[in-house]
């Protein structure tokens, strides 16, 4: 039997496990990915004072968050079509930037060994009466717990046991594209972007790019089109693929269109989706669901921050309420519930 079992080592869940270690509550971390540098782990993030950079007090893990800040991301640049600024900002030092994977580097140090179990693909999980629930995994082990953690993002494989809801289309797409070796290699797109984030908008289309450690501009170009209008581009060939998206944004400034265009790597299709907004269940005991498991939104540079922030809440009401676990997730849910669905109304 597992007191307490988290499925997902994403940063919610690694929180989580955290702040109940720090406070002598075990818990198990289950994940599918065979270790943690299995893939890549996204962008850059900006932790936010009133949540993520909360979550990370809570995890007595400030020092650490500080050391893997990249100094300057947080400038911001806005340009128009054309490449003319239109709104530039140095930062003001309350929303640091950092590397997600160095993020989730740090959580996944702090906690014991062998708290996280990899390889653990989830299948199924099941209730099995008085609270519990049975998980059965792709290598065929099962295990039994007393409370059940969802962390295992969009298409989590937990929330059928609470919601019927499921994520939709929201009828937009991002396309990853990186440029490395960025002032070398590409000076004009870098110059474009400057030290931190540069945005250029337009309607139905836009271009997002963050300039990160080690000469990186790590690029999503926005697009407001149909699911099968993406489906008909062959992202398995890269130069075809490039193109056909980089033509969406025929007539900008090439120092823009180059991000694009002048990838150094296959270009990646970011289907949006989300839950409805003020998605909740009811209660059902030893269960529940934290980040975009429970609010799964469109990006709107809360998602992170929101996930870490439901995971420290969480394990204090979990401490606070020890021997009354199930008085824990109803006082977890009931504010979980309302940051969820205004964090998902302003995305």
């Amino acid at each position: 039997m597992i007191p307490i079992a988290i499925v997902g080592a994403g940063l919610g869940g690694l929180v989580l496990a955290r702040v109940l270690h720090l406070h002598g509550i075990p818990s198990t971390i289950f994940e599918g990915d065979v270790s943690a540098e299995a893939r890549r782990q996204g962008g850059q993030l900006d932790i936010h004072e009133h949540d993520g950079q909360r979550a990370l007090e809570a995890a007595g893990l400030m020092d650490e968050f500080r050391a893997i800040i990249h100094e300057g991301g947080e400038a911001m640049r806005v340009l128009d079509q054309h490449g003319v600024p239109l709104f530039e900002s140095p930062g003001t030092g309350r929303r640091p930037e950092v590397l997600r994977g160095d993020l989730r580097r740090i959580l996944i140090a702090s906690l014991p060994p062998h708290a996280i179990n990899w390889r653990k693909k989830l299948v199924q999980a099941t209730a099995s009466g008085a609270g519990r629930h049975e998980l059965t995994f792709a290598d065929g082990s099962t295990v039994t717990t007393d409370l059940l953690v969802g962390a295992d993002g969009a298409w989590s494989k937990i929330r059928p046991l609470l919601s019927d809801a499921e994520p939709e289309y929201v009828g937009t797409a991002f396309v990853e594209t990186y440029l490395y070796d960025v002032d070398e290699r590409h000076a004009v797109a870098a110059k474009a972007v400057g030290r931190g984030a540069m945005y250029a908008p337009s309607p139905c289309r836009a271009i997002f790019t963050h300039r990160e450690s080690g000469g990186v501009l790590h690029t999503y170009a926005e697009l407001k089109r149909p699911g099968e209008w993406f489906a008909d581009i062959d992202f398995g060939n890269t130069a075809s693929a490039t193109a056909r998206i980089a033509a969406e944004f025929d007539g900008w400034a090439p120092e823009l269109t180059a991000l694009i265009a002048d990838s150094d790597s296959p270009p990646a299709l970011r289907m949006i989706h989300a839950l409805p907004v003020g998605h909740r269940w009811d209660r059902k005991p030893g269960v529940t669901l934290l980040g975009d498991a429970a609010h799964l939104a469109p990006p709107g540079g809360e998602g992170a921050n929101l996930a870490m922030f439901d995971g420290a809440e969480l394990a204090k009401a979990i401490v606070a309420h020890r021997d009354q676990v199930e008085i824990a997730l109803v006082a977890y849910e009931e504010e979980m519930f309302s940051r969820g669905e205004a964090s998902a109304a302003d995305a």
